[in-house]
């Protein structure tokens, strides 16, 4: 009896305190030492993350959050050999959750930052008892599989269906940015009127260090190859019309929408959710300027960050940028090829030659796409029979209300995707 007693003592003080192990790794940060909080990193993770790096997503963190202050509760998950930890971080100018992933090694194999888990409720537009959802699987490749949700109405169908193509940045299959999910409101709200809705885990969140370890990121990669998948996923699916598959691209994704149609002629159509026309690193000088007048920050610390990105920008467009160059000299720390991956596309040319029928919906309070990205898209396509342009004038970038002049801060606010464009998609879809 007693000796039972002892070992399980022992294995209780053997087993890991992940959540005691994620806290202390989030106080290392706070405490600006990077080079012991990377002592704990897996093999990919140290070679993708660097202390300088980690240094420098730290600083964009608190640059954007305010300083840290502390670490309240953890939450833990479990997948497969993976232990995640989620860490509340309380932060100057809001809370802030840090996941951690911890391998069977004990050792950290992830790294994330996200707006906390919020609840979440369909807005009134949603009838839930007209849908069912379930889990499926897409894979580009073998290695990288991504978790979906297939949101089906119920019935015989066959039914319409669509595919949610991410914006840019490690999104979950909701698209979810502080307490929004602006995903979830449309698969509800499309499927509540009888069309099919897949949404996916973007490969940069499920696979991060994976794809920073494996090779240098394209948009292939980020983008069209998953988002392709998705589409022939969808188009095996019992109760799906196969020859009536839609791509509804926001951001990023809609952006990348007309290049999707010229590797895969089936589409039904294509739906355009503030999908920029000029190029990406113009678009992120434009935002920079937008926020930094917005940030009551000194005169000098703005223009001494605009004046760092324009460099790095100029980088981009040098004739000359080579998939050699180093990250670190590019925005964002992407590497080279990720942006060479960009180079000589015109969204709005590439539409321009296509025959598929298109829907461009654009909000006018967007300070990320802007009216300039729009005019483009109706220069090149106003007056085709198969081509619909839209705008809002009250809808910000997630396509939800406001007034004013439209801020970071208006994201982490509860809100849905504006009823109208739900109905706009879907009666566009039937029609």
């Amino acid at each position: 009896m007693h000796a039972l007693v002892l070992m399980s003592a022992l294995i209780a003080a053997d087993a890991p305190d992940f959540p005691a192990q994620a806290k202390a790794f989030v106080l290392t940060l706070s405490r600006d030492d990077f080079a012991a909080a990377v002592k704990d990193f897996d093999e990919t993770m140290t070679k993708v993350l660097p202390a300088d790096r980690l240094k420098t997503i730290w600083q964009s963190v608190t640059g954007r959050f305010g300083a840290f202050k502390e670490a309240t509760d953890t939450r833990v998950e479990q997948k497969g050999k993976l232990t995640i930890v989620y860490v509340a971080g309380k932060f100057e100018k809001g809370p802030l959750d840090v996941r951690v992933v911890f391998d069977a090694d004990k050792k950290i194999a992830g790294l994330q930052f996200l707006p906390p888990a919020t609840p979440y409720e369909w807005p009134s537009y949603v009838t839930p008892d007209r849908f069912s959802e379930r889990e499926v699987v897409v894979a580009a490749d073998r290695g990288w599989e991504l978790p979906a949700t297939l949101t089906m109405p119920k019935g015989d169908g066959p039914f319409p269906a669509v595919v949610l193509v991410h914006g840019s940045g490690p999104h979950d299959r909701d698209e979810s940015i502080g307490p929004n999910k602006p995903f979830r409101d449309l698969a509800g709200g499309l499927a509540s009127r009888g069309i099919a809705v897949l949404r996916y885990e973007k490969r940069t969140r499920e696979h991060g260090a994976k794809m920073m370890a494996a090779r240098p990121t394209t948009v292939k990669e980020e983008v069209l190859d998953d988002a392709l998948a998705a589409v022939k996923l969808l188009r095996q699916e019992k109760g799906v019309d196969a020859g009536r598959v839609f791509v509804l691209g926001h951001s990023l994704g809609a952006t990348m929408a007309p290049k999707l149609a010229t590797l895969d002629e089936k589409f039904a159509g294509l739906i355009i959710l503030a999908g920029a026309t000029r190029p990406i690193e113009d678009l992120i000088v434009e935002q920079m300027t937008y926020l930094g007048k917005l940030s009551g920050e000194p005169d000098a610390v703005v223009l001494e960050r605009l004046t760092k990105i324009k460099e790095q920008v100029a980088k981009v467009k040098d004739p000359k940028l080579s998939p050699d160059t180093p990250a670190d000299q590019m925005p964002f720390n992407q590497p080279a090829a990720y942006w060479l991956s960009f180079r000589g596309y015109e969204p709005a040319a590439v539409a321009a030659r296509l025959n598929t029928p298109m829907l461009i919906l654009h909000g006018d309070r967007d300070y990320q796409v802007t009216l300039a990205d729009y005019d483009l898209w109706e220069k090149a396509l106003n007056g085709r029979s198969h081509v619909t342009l839209k705008r809002f004038a009250n809808l910000n970038h997630l396509f939800m209300e406001g007034e004013g002049k439209a801020t970071p801060a208006e994201y982490q606010k509860p809100g849905h995707v504006a009823k109208v464009v739900i109905e706009d998609i879907a009666d566009w879809i039937k029609r």
